[in-house]
């Protein structure tokens, strides 16, 4: 519970403040599951039951588009992540989500979750803070994507989430900034920015991905 407690504090400091009682109402449904690298975490056509944290590790939402491997979007330590429109609709996806590296995550169980919301307003206000997170990062991501060119697209990356140049496959990169990898290489050659810089404005974003169902 110690450890759950921790990460329920962690996620009220990210997202909005909680009482000392709030946070342990949330550590008391966190669920924590673990993922190898290469697991898919969430399999086409389930339905994303849950929340997560991601305390350790990095994970990729993907499609497939013409027999194409398209990465949706990463997610890493300090992020919640789930697939908004499944997860909204109890619905089954088409977005498939592995594990790039070995992660460890902390489920936020839907059922458990809208539980607290009805009798809790700490919690109700936390996920409404967090669905904003959502769609703030969402509008930002789908704005870079119509309006800048392919160096500014990765140069943005580079300033924002340097954690993805430094520790993801170069060619699921090259599909998350819808360019071909000849292209990212061309870009990365040209030398506009270095990885690491310490100025990223986007530390405390959410994004989604789908999530198989935690065993509670």
């Amino acid at each position: 519970m110690d450890r759950r407690r921790e990460i329920a504090r962690e996620i009220a400091r990210i997202y909005c403040t909680l009482t000392p009682s709030g946070v342990d109402t949330l550590a008391s449904i966190l669920v924590p599951m673990k993922f190898q690298k290469g697991d898919t975490v969430l399999e086409e056509g389930k339905v994303c039951k849950a929340l997560y944290y991601v305390e350790k590790g990095m994970v990729r939402q993907y499609y497939y588009k013409n027999k194409k491997d398209v990465t949706e979007h990463f997610s890493f330590e300090g992020r919640i992540v789930f697939c908004i429109e499944s997860f909204l609709k109890q619905e089954p996806s088409r977005l498939i989500v592995e594990a790039l590296e070995n992660s460890k995550l902390y489920a936020i169980p839907y059922d458990g979750l809208h539980n607290l919301m009805i009798h809790n307003q700490e919690i109700d206000m936390l996920y409404r803070k967090i669905l904003e997170h959502v769609a703030i990062s969402s509008q930002e991501h789908a704005d870079s994507q119509r309006f800048e060119n392919a160096a500014e697209r990765y140069d943005r990356l580079l300033r924002e989430k340097p954690e993805i140049v430094l520790r993801a496959p170069m060619v699921h990169i090259a599909s998350f900034l819808q360019m071909t990898p000849e292209t990212l290489s061309r870009v990365r050659n040209a030398g506009i920015s270095q990885p690491g810089n310490n100025n990223a404005k986007d530390q405390n974003d959410a994004w989604w991905t789908h999530a198989t169902p935690p065993k509670v």
